[in-house]
């Protein structure tokens, strides 16, 4: 069995004021948390348990009847958020993981760098979840929160055993309904050694290039939309803080980031398809943006395109891809020289530079095209650490190796 999360938009309707009336009980139930925790830290030393916090604010909101529009099971998922991010925030300070779930693990380690919890407003804050208690799936398109019924746009099947349901709101405020399911477990069909392999190599100029000599040109939606996003920007500015026509102009803003957002994962998701159509083995490297943008300079037009890319996004969004489908990711290493190593004779060119496109060969006088050298030599270096596909022996330094990742 496993677990994932179906999002879906509610429709707008004027009974949406009691969703974000809860929201914002959460939002206070989190600041006065929050506020709780920093005092009693400073009296003794000590982070105060979620245990304790729980039952000092069920007696509070026995005499607090705003805080009552929130259930109790999703005033508890509030505290429990705040415990995770204080084990985040300790982590990141002592250098120890300590978690008490196992599912935590992972999120505590990647939020190393995560700082103190602090205060949010009630328009910052955007979600609250209800577990057991609280709601009911009416079947189709129709849900209940509280004593009132919704109806949300059912984009695509809503499959598996719901576990809990999550009520956000973005920065454009509209609501969104998030449901946490539990579906069987299906097995990927098994890749054999006959299976086509193929080597991808990403770059600023050309997003994206193959080691069969496809290359993908990136639709760059944040540049299309940089005199737009100007002139919204432009507008939000000149705008009274605090005013009614500021509100109206963030929220402008706010819808042309969601496009353009909605766009490039709708491109990501394309490609990772088409990829997967054509390959049982994903050979890529593994990236490491900040490196990448110190590599390629720290200029704001650069930045704004690697951003815009997002390599990231779109190696997990391949990832997951391949994961449904039953292909293989192998995942080579950052330090293998893709880039100078000649896919021909395996000489290495030390004098390869950035602006370097095309550069020949001293060894054997071959002729290579800078992307689709370096997509055919991380083909191979993957490939060989499972074995398939036409993989020759390499005569670099055996030191760099191919690693099999789950997808």
């Amino acid at each position: 069995m496993c677990r994932k999360t179906l999002k879906y938009r509610l429709y707008t309707s004027k009974k949406d004021k009691h969703l974000i009336e809860q929201i914002e009980v959460a939002a206070s139930i989190w600041n006065h948390s929050v506020a709780l925790t920093r005092r009693y830290y400073r009296m003794y030393g000590k982070p105060l348990g979620a245990n304790r916090l729980m039952k000092h604010i069920a007696k509070l909101r026995r005499r607090n009847p705003y805080w009552q529009k929130l259930g109790s099971q999703a005033v508890q998922d509030v505290i429990q958020r705040l415990d995770r991010a204080y084990q985040r925030f300790f982590a990141a300070r002592t250098g120890r993981v300590h978690v008490r779930r196992r599912s935590d693990r992972a999120a505590s380690t990647r939020g190393r760098k995560a700082g103190r919890p602090g205060f949010k407003s009630r328009h910052r804050y955007s979600s609250f979840t209800l577990k057991q208690a609280g709601w009911k799936y009416l079947g189709g398109n129709r849900l209940r929160v509280g004593r009132h019924n919704f109806k949300f746009v059912l984009s695509r099947p809503l499959e598996g055993e719901i576990k809990t349901l999550t009520i956000k709101r973005d920065r454009c405020g509209d609501l969104w309904v998030c449901f946490s399911v539990v579906v069987a477990d299906v097995t990927p069909s098994a890749v054999g050694c006959d299976g086509h392999a193929v080597g991808l190599d990403f770059g600023l100029k050309t997003f994206l290039t193959t080691s069969d000599g496809d290359r993908y040109e990136a639709p760059q939606p944040l540049k299309q939309s940089l005199k737009e996003m100007a002139k919204r920007q432009r507008s939000l500015s000149r705008k009274l803080r605090g005013s009614n026509n500021r509100r109206k102009a963030r929220i402008r803003v706010a819808r042309l980031h969601r496009r353009i957002a909605d766009q490039r994962r709708d491109w990501h998701f394309k490609l990772a398809h088409k990829i997967c159509d054509g390959a049982d083995v994903i050979c890529l490297e593994d990236l490491c943006l900040k490196g990448m943008q110190a590599m390629w300079g720290r200029k704001a037009a650069r930045t704004r395109r690697v951003d815009d890319l997002g390599y990231g996004q779109f190696v997990s969004i391949l990832r997951h891809v391949a994961q449904k489908r039953g292909k293989t990711v192998v995942q080579v290493d950052r330090f293998f020289a893709s880039s100078k190593t000649c896919s021909d004779c395996g000489a290495l060119n030390q004098t390869l530079s950035l602006s370097d496109r095309e550069w020949v060969c001293a060894s054997c006088g071959s002729l290579h095209d800078r992307d689709e050298n370096a997509a055919v030599n991380i083909y191979r270096e993957g490939a060989s650490s499972l074995g398939v596909g036409d993989v020759r022996p390499s005569t670099t330094p055996p030191r760099w190796g191919g690693t099999a990742v789950a997808a």
